[in-house]
């Protein structure tokens, strides 16, 4: 018998929610979250209606860059817990009916990782290759221009081995060498050591990072963009989304695909990546979907720019899958990206609206479905080095990882019964979970009715979508499955506007912030609001 296809492709149209575990639930009061933390709350993340959750690092790590600098990949921090919790998690979930997905660090290591110690020790050892090292110029400066994304060069002089090892992000996180075959083997194992635990896909960490030219050519010159840091001078032709990875890609999913309902999301997709390559790791060979910048880059979300952010992801990928997010642990909240320091009423809601609408499957990063915006932490509380490094050019990642706030009264909204290792921004007891929970007009209550209404259409779990002429500032786009037609639509200024449904069919609103009572061709959707109404043919 063969395999029910929406079993086998239950990603497509999902909805996963993030976790990132530091911050979601603490249980032994050490004032960091932790698995047993998420534990006993996977009955609030399943009460959502979300599909599946991702599962940020919890693996045994120094925290230079809090998991994503791993020393050990087959294991679980003793901060965080244990493999037995982990596997709680996994079951527990499984038992409400939620998928879990982890992610998967194969660009690089902690520089505690054995292979790195090993590697680093001499240039004949059974590591010493599996890291990116090169010679110094004759002038003793490094093999070429290439900067990392956090802070200056992307190479780092090691005395013990006489020559420069790559890390395109901190220092503390050397680049595997994942043009090694041994390398590739290695990383394969470790998807596989979590496969038989009973995952059920992966978030593939910085794809786009993980080989490298091996001529070592200097990047050129990028023109125009912002310039904050010595990366944005440079157009990432040499180390970045480079066509050797495509082969360890196609490695990685004869892997999945030996497991039937497994996928892998890649987080890729750089400034200066190419349509080719983009495309390229979307064939059917290799990823099943990557989840978009596109949004996670921009100022705001104007009806141009969300057609055109559409318009450039299947230009990109050739009409592969997206996935789409607005927030995750790496970007400031946009509800304050978008709607500054005040956000104004109701904006949160339209924005999750407007996310779980759009074709594709749907990232939505814990405290999204609150409402909350980027949290305040005082300079001398920062830990994200990328915050310190750029204070005060940019909002910074620990804004958008403070404790999710449980419950509006105690000091720490019920996250800890300590002092937690980031402060909890005193605004965000106002949106505690509890609070909105008893409020019929939340954002949790109108995210938690919205995934409800993406589970009822098909429509908008897998439809097809297209844009409607609309005056600005409207939003106005169709999803349709068989016989179900839904139309969205989206007042994106603040001040009241008629949105036109035409003449040719009935439409009953099944959600939003207008009603077809008094103008049923034309009704008012008032500043930052919205409305999704079914087709009923005449």
């Amino acid at each position: 018998m063969e395999a029910d296809p929406r079993m086998s492709e239950w990603w497509r149209g999902a909805v996963v929610y993030q976790v990132y575990p530091r911050s979601f639930a603490d249980s032994n009061g050490d004032g960091i979250g932790d698995l047993r933390g998420l534990l006993a709350r996977l009955e609030y993340i399943a009460a959502l209606g979300v599909d599946a959750l991702w599962v940020s690092p919890f693996y045994p790590s120094p925290m230079r860059d809090y998991g994503y600098d791993v020393a050990d990949f087959c294991g679980v921090d003793p901060m965080f817990g244990t493999l037995a919790d982990f596997d709680a998690v996994v079951a527990r979930a499984h038992a409400l009916g939620l998928r879990v997905i982890i992610d998967q660090v194969y660009s690089h290591t902690s520089d505690l990782h054995p292979w790195f110690t090993d590697s680093r020790a001499g240039r004949a050892g059974p590591h010493a290759d599996w890291y990116v090292w090169a010679d110094a110029r004759p002038d003793g400066s490094p093999p070429n221009n290439w900067q990392s994304v956090f802070i200056g060069s992307a190479w780092t002089w090691d005395a013990r081995r006489g020559q420069y090892y790559m890390h395109n992000f901190l220092r503390e996180q050397p680049d595997l060498n994942l043009l090694n075959e041994a390398v590739q083997d290695a990383m394969l194992a470790v998807a596989r050591f979590w496969l038989e635990r009973g995952v059920d896909g992966f978030r593939v960490d910085a794809v786009s990072h993980f080989t490298h030219d091996p001529l070592l050519r200097d990047n050129p010159p990028r023109t125009g963009g912002a310039r904050t840091r010595p990366i944005d001078f440079q157009a990432l032709c040499y180390n970045a989304d480079r066509p050797e990875t495509l082969a360890f890609l196609e490695r990685l999913r004869a892997l999945l695909d030996r497991y039937p309902g497994r996928f892998a999301v890649g987080e890729l997709g750089g400034p200066d990546a190419g349509a080719r390559t983009l495309s390229a790791y979307l064939d059917s060979s290799r990823l099943h979907t990557a989840y978009s910048f596109l949004f996670l880059r921009a100022d705001a979300p104007t009806p141009q720019f969300v057609r055109a952010a559409v318009a450039e992801w299947d230009a990109l990928h050739a009409g592969g899958w997206p996935t789409w997010v607005f927030s995750n642990h790496d970007a400031p909240r946009v509800v304050s990206r978008w709607g500054g320091p005040s956000p104004p009423a109701g904006y949160a809601i339209l924005l999750n609206a407007l996310l779980l609408t759009l074709r594709g499957s749907v990232c939505l990063y814990q405290g999204e479905e609150l409402g909350l915006a980027q949290a305040d932490v005082p300079f001398e509380r920062l830990c994200d080095p990328e915050a310190i490094a750029n204070w005060p050019l940019t909002l910074g990642r620990d804004g958008a990882r403070t404790p999710m706030p449980w419950s509006s009264t105690g000091a720490y909204g019920g996250f800890s019964a300590a002092e937690p290792w980031l402060p909890l921004d005193a605004r965000h007891l106002e949106q505690a979970v509890d609070r909105q929970l008893d409020d019929p007009d939340s954002v949790l209550q109108a995210t938690r009715s919205l995934l409800a209404l993406r589970r009822r259409y098909e429509a908008l779990v897998s439809g097809e979508m297209e844009f409607l002429p609309a005056p600005q500032p409207l939003l106005l786009f169709e999803r349709r499955a068989g016989p179900s037609t839904l139309r969205c639509a989206f007042n994106l200024g603040d001040v009241p506007a008629s949105c036109s449904l035409g003449d040719d069919a009935e439409w009953q609103v099944v959600a939003g912030s207008a009603s077809l009572q008094a103008a049923p061709r034309a009704p008012v959707l008032p500043a930052w609001g919205f409305l999704i109404a079914e087709r009923r043919e005449r």
